[in-house]
């Protein structure tokens, strides 16, 4: 038994580690996602575990109450460092958003005639009428994804009085930029069309996005003036700079990534780098937009997140910056999660904000 517990203190001190150490590989970032994420469940396997090894006694107690010790202060990180105004649930971090009972609805054929596959999933309230609009876009290196990502989400906004528009864009690297910004156009266009067959009010609508997602929200919303609000959940921001400026480490492989997604590199086809930079989109004229980046990210530096804000701000727009501490890319993969349940909060009360009359 003795063995048993030191062997579950060594698999929660490898996955406590990634909270402070940068994640150099994709399968590192699942680890590291997990252990901050649902840091008080494993906080409380390492206080048992250290406990048991202890009344236990035996040959190897002693490394493994240390073992635990060192876990249990790890896993305290996230905790302590959790925002004092966004409200904490533990039973979302054991048992996720609350289930949500909404409309679901899956939408093809959306007149677009070079990509007539492209879905929409609509999550709208069951009663009443003229909900806000929220359109969310899925990340995934603009080389994976589906609409149906994140329906978590979509049906806890649905569940509260918003129509939520779950959109589809064409992937890299069969499509390059800009077949995907020219889908959320026209994606944008149909929802405006049909808006009122859910029940929802095109005039007040906000985007979503969540990294290459994300960078795609920023620029569909930058530019078009009957979008009331632009939320953007770790985007990249200069797609020149991420290319000259690769993370280390690198978990993706930047270069490769934009590469795939633009046609080459910066210095031999800068336009359209510039182009898909958000960044050089920015004007006074720009919708209130939440930027909420992780501090622990080595695929969307928080640092782009930084600039992105100092850049609308000097520009006269309005902007609000979230940077979780803990938090790493798509920290909110695990959506009741700490980092899910800040960034969650945050969006809440800047929708409030921005979309309720």
């Amino acid at each position: 038994m003795s063995w048993l517990m030191f062997l579950v203190a060594t698999a929660l001190i490898l996955l406590s580690v990634w909270i402070v150490v940068p994640a150099p590989a994709i399968w590192a970032v699942a680890l590291s996602i997990a252990g901050s994420e649902l840091s008080p469940l494993f906080l409380v396997a390492s206080v048992i575990t250290g406990i048991v090894a202890w009344r236990l006694g035996g040959r190897m107690h002693i490394a493994t109450m240390v073992l635990a010790a060192i876990a249990t202060v790890l896993f305290a990180v996230p905790i302590v460092r959790y925002p004092r105004e966004a409200p904490l649930s533990l039973w979302r971090v054991i048992a996720g958003l609350e289930k949500a009972d909404v409309h679901e609805q899956r939408v093809f054929n959306l007149g677009v005639a070079s990509a007539p596959s492209l879905s929409i999933d609509v999550y709208y309230p069951r009663q009443g009428d003229g909900h806000p609009v929220l359109v969310q876009i899925y990340g995934g290196a603009w080389q994976r994804g589906a609409s149906g990502d994140n329906a978590a989400f979509a049906r806890y906004f649905a569940s509260r009085g918003y129509a939520v528009f779950a959109i589809d864009y064409r992937h890299a690297p069969d499509a390059r930029w800009p077949a995907q910004i020219e889908d959320v156009r026209a994606s944008l266009a149909w929802i405006r069309a049909h808006a009122a067959d859910y029940h929802a009010d095109a005039t007040r609508l906000a985007i979503i996005g969540r990294s290459a997602g994300a960078q795609l929200a920023m620029i569909a919303g930058f530019e078009d003036p009957g979008v009331s609000a632009v939320i953007d959940y770790y985007g990249p921001v200069n797609l020149t700079r991420a290319w000259h400026e690769p993370p280390r480490p690198d978990p993706i492989g930047s270069r490769p990534v934009l590469e795939a997604y633009l046609g080459g590199t910066p210095d031999r086809i800068p336009e359209p780098y510039k182009a898909a930079s958000p960044i050089e989109h920015i004007t006074a004229r720009v919708p209130p937009t939440l930027l909420i980046y992780g501090s622990r990210d080595h695929i969307v530096q928080a640092k782009y997140g930084r600039d992105l804000h100092a850049h609308l701000i000097a520009a006269g727009a309005s902007s609000q910056l979230v940077e979780i501490p803990w938090a790493d890319h798509a920290f909110d993969f695990i959506p009741g999660g700490l980092s899910g349940q800040v960034s969650l909060w945050y969006t809440e009360q800047f929708l409030l904000k921005t979309l309720r009359r």
